[in-house]
């Protein structure tokens, strides 16, 4: 079964995803994070990857995130939907709000950034590293189901797995929109491939700017709210994403030489 889009997220989506076969890869890199279901959303054909593993076992830096990219290039898949929980920076983005996201700041540490490691050295284009058509399609069929939704925000990705200082979360919003711990370097290693990426970013809390720590059970809390609208945003969008010319996101290759 081949398929061209890929959903990387958590359990929640399981329910919503017709699975017809789980395959096991093996690449370059290791082992991905688990076996890639197979299967449909609204008809669709569809890979899903659970990017900490089934039972949510591998933290956010210790992911095998080049693996994970690899693994889904190798069966086809030129488009990634990353479903991420993340924190919030400023006050008009509310726990409970969805993002979409269209810049980064990177502040992680010890992560595995790239494929090209030498001895052949690429340098790609990270200026505008979304897939703004995909964006499009998200935030159109958001409005439609009447989601609070943001568009054009920049996301800070962050070591993990410990939450900020107050300190440090006051630093951030001077920069950034929301906070998280997933999206480098999978966006990075997606670009490199030149595969079409957006993220559903769901918001949980405010982070500790706000003088409201962060604790475990909150963001679980408000994570599962939020898994009703990013399952019913999935399913209304699969069909428009099928149908999105994929092409213009290889361009970042022929600029790098590849």
């Amino acid at each position: 079964m081949e398929t061209e889009i890929a959903v990387i997220g958590g359990s929640g989506i399981v329910s919503i995803f017709n699975e017809k076969e789980k395959i096991d890869l093996h690449t370059p890199y290791g082992s991905p994070s688990d076996s890639i279901s197979l299967g449909e959303i609204s008809g669709v054909k569809i890979a899903f990857l659970q990017r900490h593993g089934k039972g949510h076992k591998i933290p956010p830096h210790k992911v095998n995130y080049r693996a994970n990219i690899y693994a889904l290039h190798e069966i086809g898949v030129k488009k990634i939907i990353s479903v991420s929980a993340v924190g919030s920076l400023q006050e008009k983005i509310k726990p409970g709000d969805l993002a979409l996201v269209n810049q980064f700041i990177d502040f992680t540490k010890t992560r595995q950034y790239t494929f090209y490691d030498g001895p052949k050295v690429v340098h790609i284009s990270m200026a505008d590293p979304f897939s703004e058509d995909m964006n499009n399609i998200l935030y159109k069929k958001a409005t439609e189901l009447k989601y609070h939704i943001h568009k054009n925000v920049t996301y800070v990705c962050i070591e993990g797995p410990r939450f900020s200082t107050r300190a440090e979360s006051r630093m951030f919003r001077n920069f950034a929109d929301i906070i998280g711990m997933t999206l480098v370097p999978e966006i990075n290693l997606a670009r490199e491939l030149g595969m079409c990426y957006s993220t559903i970013a769901t918001i949980t809390d405010y982070d500790v700017w706000a003088e409201k720590p962060v604790t475990a059970d909150e963001v679980v809390r408000v994570m599962s709210e939020n898994e009703f609208k990013v399952k019913e945003l999935l399913k209304v969008s699969m069909k428009d994403i099928e149908n999105m010319n994929a092409e213009k996101c290889k361009k970042v290759l022929e600029e790098a030489g590849l």
